[in-house]
């Protein structure tokens, strides 16, 4: 079967640059890389790619190629060119140490690795009132900390490791049938840190972080609502090897109002009134989460109308703007009546037309589907 052009291979122009088919093989081998690839014949292609990008990336052999072909390896037993001495270790741990995999193909950069310190999460319980108009409050957290007597080194007597040569990471030679691959790992003998230590510290017992209960002030910002989280930045463990330190999260949990209840930045209030208060209409004063408002009620009203009364509601987060309060109505019923009470409902029945008509309308219908 005819070998197919390595040009076409890398999906490049005979006069690419350098730069052009390196970024072109970068891309196949990332698409292609069995380690990575789920298509049947990954490998195959990654090989072939393999192939083109050591010739094609040599300008003596690309040179050769250009003018004799395949042909210019042809002494190789007809197979190819042979690039199981080709070094892509710095195309594997450009590639993939930049994209997540720099552990496992050797990639990313030499010496004692740093570490971000643990996010930590609480909950921290507040007040209604003190999630709408924001608040201080001091949280207790335990964390890790750098520790004080050996400053996060784990040890005294420092030395530089043997082993690694100070770098935190061992190289190891690998010949495949994809080539030749050098990965780095992580020292055992000084865990990463290219330090070893005459003494472990008796502080923290050789981990460089002592655990500690910390209290936190906390600015509680307006508007906060049940479920939102509160980033405080460097409010986590300590990192390792002088990397940074984590976060710390709050999550806010809200506790219910008596009369108030909350959805997004409006806020709901039940106004129960009396039968005569919704037939006559009235003029009620309302409370909103700072004053009062006096609320017209109109004559007729009737459960579950609502009224909005404009910028009463809770300030949206970081924002001058707030929501509504919206006035819902409750006719309440009397359960009890007394005497006199009872004859003036009475006598208002005999004269109630309205809902005499509409009752009118439901007999009617009744009758007409017996």
């Amino acid at each position: 079967m005819s070998k197919r052009d390595y040009y076409e291979i890398l999906g490049v122009s005979k006069t690419a640059s350098a730069d052009e088919i390196k970024s072109a093989f970068r891309k196949l081998a990332k698409k292609y890389h069995p380690d990575v690839s789920k298509e049947a014949d990954a490998s195959e292609k990654f090989k072939e790619a393999q192939e083109a990008y050591a010739v094609l990336s040599d300008a003596d052999k690309r040179a050769k190629y250009d003018q004799y072909g395949h042909s210019a390896f042809s002494s190789q037993g007809g197979a190819g060119f042979d690039y199981s001495d080709f070094d892509f270790s710095d195309i594997f741990g450009d590639l993939f140490g930049a994209s997540g995999f720099g552990d496992f193909f050797g990639g990313g950069s030499r010496g004692p690795r740093q570490r971000r310190g643990r996010d930590i999460l609480k909950t921290m319980d507040i007040t209604f009132e003190e999630a709408i108009f924001g608040s201080k409050k001091e949280i207790e957290v335990s964390l890790s900390e750098t520790c004080p007597d050996c400053h996060g080194k784990g040890g005294h007597g420092e030395k530089t490791c043997p082993d690694c040569g100070g770098h935190g990471q061992v190289e190891v030679e690998q010949r495949t049938m994809f080539g030749t691959f050098r990965t780095r790992t992580v020292c055992s003998t000084c865990g990463g840190k290219g330090k070893i230590y005459s003494s472990k510290c008796s502080t923290c017992g050789g981990s460089g972080k002592v655990k500690k209960n910390k209290k936190i002030e906390v600015k509680i910002p307006a508007g906060v609502d049940d479920g939102n989280q509160l980033r405080m930045s460097g409010f986590g463990d300590a990192g390792a090897n002088n990397g940074p330190a984590g976060d710390l999260y709050i999550e806010f949990r809200i506790g219910k109002h008596p009369i108030f209840k909350r959805q997004g930045t409006d806020i709901i209030l039940e106004l129960p009134i009396t039968i005569s208060e919704a037939a006559l209409g009235t003029k009620l004063e309302v409370p909103t989460l700072d004053s009062t408002v006096k609320l017209t009620i109109p004559a007729g009203s009737e459960t579950g109308d609502k009224h909005r009364i404009k910028g009463k509601g809770v300030a949206e987060l970081n924002s001058f703007r707030k929501g509504d309060l919206y006035v819902i109505l409750r006719v309440v019923t009397p359960k009890k009546l007394s005497r006199d009470q009872k004859k003036l409902f009475e006598e208002l029945n005999k004269t109630n037309l309205s809902a005499e008509t509409e009752f009118s309308n439901i007999k009617e219908y009744m009758k007409k589907n017996k």
